[in-house]
């Protein structure tokens, strides 16, 4: 009953009030990248979303307009000197992925899944299949996000989302957002650039 009406629901109420309420500081932030470098303040990458349809997820742009957007972090050249100075903040703190609540408000995502892999991460997708993570909206954040984030090897991160994916409760949700608020205050387990050793996709 929750993950089929309820859930929804509470997303779209959710994400509409904060929409309204964090909107004069989403200004600031937008002024904020466009005066710090050349380019878009929003950032849209082709993500794979429930039942492996595609969507283009938003976020904040924490990098120099002319990287490659399809390219995993780990896997660019130099990834540190193509992060903007505004966008080694956003990316820590996280706000970069504020404009994921307009996707969440489209019905694309929900506040709480798997993080929405790339379209060209098949060895990610592959692993989601075989423990029906591809089955469910895709989140802000989930259970695998705040059990390592970035530091989960792809199987292991798979799992995590399969384990959410086949019990879906309003109190689980709950104490995954909470844990992800406390978790991004604490940075927990956010590697940039060419620290990363294959595991995030964003």
């Amino acid at each position: 009953m929750y993950s089929r009406f309820f859930k929804r629901f509470l997303d779209i109420l959710c994400a509409s009030l904060a929409i309204v309420i964090i909107s004069p500081f989403m200004l600031v932030l937008a002024i904020w990248i466009k005066a710090d470098s050349a380019g878009p303040v929003f950032f849209r990458q082709k993500r794979i979303g429930k039942g492996k349809s595609t969507f283009k997820i938003l976020k904040f742009r924490t990098m120099y307009a002319d990287t490659p957007r399809d390219v995993p972090t780990h896997q660019l050249q130099n990834a540190d000197a193509r992060i903007t100075k505004a966008g080694h903040f956003l990316r820590r703190s996280s706000l970069d992925e504020l404009p994921q609540l307009f996707n969440i408000l489209a019905g694309q995502m929900s506040f709480v899944g798997p993080r929405p892999a790339l379209w060209n991460q098949l060895d990610l997708i592959a692993q989601r299949d075989v423990y029906g993570a591809n089955d469910v909206v895709p989140g802000l954040t989930g259970l695998a996000q705040v059990s390592g984030r970035d530091e989960l090897p792809i199987a292991v991160k798979a799992k995590f989302d399969g384990e959410y994916a086949k019990r879906i409760t309003l109190m689980g949700d709950i104490v995954i957002l909470f844990r992800t608020f406390f978790g991004v205050l604490r940075a927990d387990g956010v590697v940039e650039g060419e620290q990363q050793s294959g595991k995030k996709g964003e």
